[in-house]
């Protein structure tokens, strides 16, 4: 499969490109310069260009088989999450190619409760706060994306740095939480998880989330 990926130098993004590659699969990485190329393994094929307006994307992901999108604004400009997420959106319905979004867990449900991850008082550090909000709105984007294929897998509360166990619970709109009440995954598994669906399309036109 060809597999094409957006955030490909990020936490999530680096992770699903090696993810990807001990699966055997071919690897395109979207960079925004030419100096992020070193940074990716060797024998993925780097595509440089800037994910905007102007920038025409179709005939990239034209290419590809499904694209996984791990995009993340740096801090600050996280608002341009959504205007970054509709522009993939776009492309790949012109393109008519599957995709895999990395999403955020403040929609998510907290167990038990009617409030999410954002609305719940006191859940997130003050911090976390414009990156949720980001991602609670890139959300609602998908409500006009429903003639094409995608995906949308919303992390636990917790995305840690970690190892690979290849393990993971399924879910939907609610938090998954272990017997102890956490709600946590490594960035390894994480990424299992999306080249999971990438792979077997379990979750078409649905949100999910994993965790331990």
């Amino acid at each position: 499969m060809n597999i094409l990926v957006f955030g490909a130098n990020g936490d999530v993004g680096s992770r699903v490109v090696n993810e990807a590659l001990s699966r055997n699969h071919s690897v395109h990485a979207v960079i925004r310069n030419k100096d992020q190329i070193s940074k990716l393994p060797e024998n993925v094929t780097a595509i440089v260009t800037e994910v905007s307006d102007d920038a025409d994307l179709v005939p990239v992901m034209e290419q590809a088989d499904t694209v996984i999108s791990a995009l993340r604004p740096p801090r600050g400009s996280e608002p341009m999450l959504v205007p970054l997420t509709r522009k993939i959106l776009s492309s790949a319905r012109l393109a008519n190619t599957p995709i895999v979004v990395v999403g955020g867990a403040a929609i998510l449900k907290i167990p038990g409760k009617t409030t999410t991850v954002l609305t719940e008082p006191g859940f997130l550090p003050s911090d976390v706060v414009p990156i949720a909000t980001a991602c609670q709105q890139q959300s609602l984007l998908f409500e006009d994306y429903d003639d094409m294929a995608w995906s949308y897998l919303c992390p636990p509360a917790m995305l840690l740095r970690g190892t690979r166990t290849g393990e993971y619970r399924l879910g939907s709109d609610t938090l998954v939480t272990d017997k102890d009440g956490i709600s946590q995954i490594s960035m390894e598994d994480f990424a299992v998880a999306l080249v999971d669906e990438a792979e077997q399309k379990r979750h078409n036109k649905r949100f999910f989330t994993v965790a331990y």
